[in-house]
């Protein structure tokens, strides 16, 4: 009997270390997935934000890994649409078994794929959306970088117009929860100053057409619109109103917050504003060190490196801190309790200073603003809250 009790004890033995496993983490390798949008209306965003946790991976494989694990990283293609995030999510968790779901781009994707994640215990690390579900209610699994849309609009909206002397403000959004963040956010900015939404206007996310929603803005007088818009949604939104006469002041979120807007729309979006946190890095004006690191990711994908070039490599950056405060015992649990102690510092992308707790969940509420002027984004106010 005595062999036959020595196998089973082994079997139970090997049964109790598979089970205490941790997904996504062997002896020599983390796997962290993201999910972008690779083929739809945010493929550029998508493509940056790839690049950026890419270069920071290979950066640190280059040096020897994590404790001798050096990051994978997996890419699944959503579109933009959050069913594809679903099943990219199933895969990622499940097929791909990941270690930790880092920098997922937009917010209906994102709260599609979390309850995925959840169940199997994978964290929900800094997507790339600025709505409060990123970090709200308090979850163990979930960990925010973005200021969110409700937060920028709320500190912005009334300092506008007080400065530009606006009396009728409107707002123009997307269908769904991103779009919903910034008009709750405008609404609530309003409130503090005891005024109103003079005019409402939406669009389905994907739309193209929007002089239907011009025309109403401007049938209405409004002198100052903010915009729960993108890329393409900025761009058709204002080139319209230019086309039509129609030139009130036009105010932004973060997700307005890229080059390709003035890239792509030329002289017509001088004068957009819009919150930000960190700064397009142009290579003319950038000073060291952010000039060396943005002509090392010009270099290495060899195309000029966006603000979401540098919010991927912050996000793997901040992985990276987190998971070498652990040591080599790199688990889920071991992972939290080192996020929930982390302080890090302003960073290369004049990104403010964030501090994390098992009960604060968003790094930081701060945001500051920016205008296109002359065919560039420039800083026009500091680092405010709420």
């Amino acid at each position: 009997m005595k062999p036959l009790f020595t196998a089973m004890a082994a079997t139970l033995a090997l049964c109790a270390g598979s089970a205490q496993a941790q997904q996504g983490v062997t002896k020599d390798e983390i796997l962290v997935g993201t999910i972008q949008d690779i083929s739809g209306p945010l493929a550029a965003f998508g493509k940056a934000v790839r690049q950026g946790m890419q270069l920071r991976a290979d950066e640190i494989n280059e040096q020897g890994g994590i404790h001798g694990r050096k990051i994978k990283l997996v890419v699944e293609d959503s579109g933009y649409d959050p069913k594809r995030a679903v099943l990219a999510a199933q895969k990622l968790v499940n097929q791909d078994k990941i270690f930790i779901m880092a920098g997922h781009i937009g917010t209906a994707q994102n709260n599609a794929a979390m309850p995925i994640q959840f169940e199997k215990n994978v964290i929900n690390f800094l997507p790339v959306t600025a709505a409060r579900e990123m970090y709200e209610p308090l979850n163990r699994l979930k960990y925010s970088f973005a200021v969110t849309y409700y937060d920028q609009m709320r500190t912005w909206l009334p300092k506008m117009v007080k400065d530009k002397g606006a009396k009728k403000v409107c707002a123009h959004y997307q269908d769904d929860e991103f779009g919903l963040e910034v008009l709750r956010g405008a609404e609530a900015g309003l409130k503090s100053i005891n005024m109103e939404l003079v005019e409402k206007t939406s669009y389905k996310r994907g739309s193209t057409d929007f002089s239907s929603q011009v025309a109403k803005l401007k049938s209405a007088g409004c002198d100052l619109v903010v915009m729960g818009t993108i890329i393409r949604e900025t761009l058709g939104t204002i080139g319209e109103s230019r086309k039509t006469g129609f030139n009130p002041t036009f105010l932004g979120s973060s997700a307005a917050y890229t080059e390709l807007i003035h890239k792509l729309g030329g002289p017509a979006m001088n004068g957009l504003y819009a919150s930000m946190t960190a700064q397009v890095p142009y290579l003319d004006e950038a000073a060291q060190p952010l000039r060396f690191w943005a002509t090392k990711a010009k270099t290495k994908f060899n195309e000029d490196p966006t603000v979401f070039t540098a919010y991927g490599y912050t996000i793997i950056d901040t992985f990276i801190q987190a998971a070498q405060k652990v040591g080599p015992n790199l688990s889920t649990d071991t992972f939290i309790k080192a996020m929930d102690t982390m302080s890090l510092p302003p960073d290369i992308f004049g990104a403010p200073a964030m501090t994390f707790t098992a009960t604060k969940r968003l790094g930081s509420d701060a945001s500051r603003l920016s205008q296109i002027t002359d065919g560039k984004w420039k800083v026009v106010a500091d680092y405010a809250k709420p």
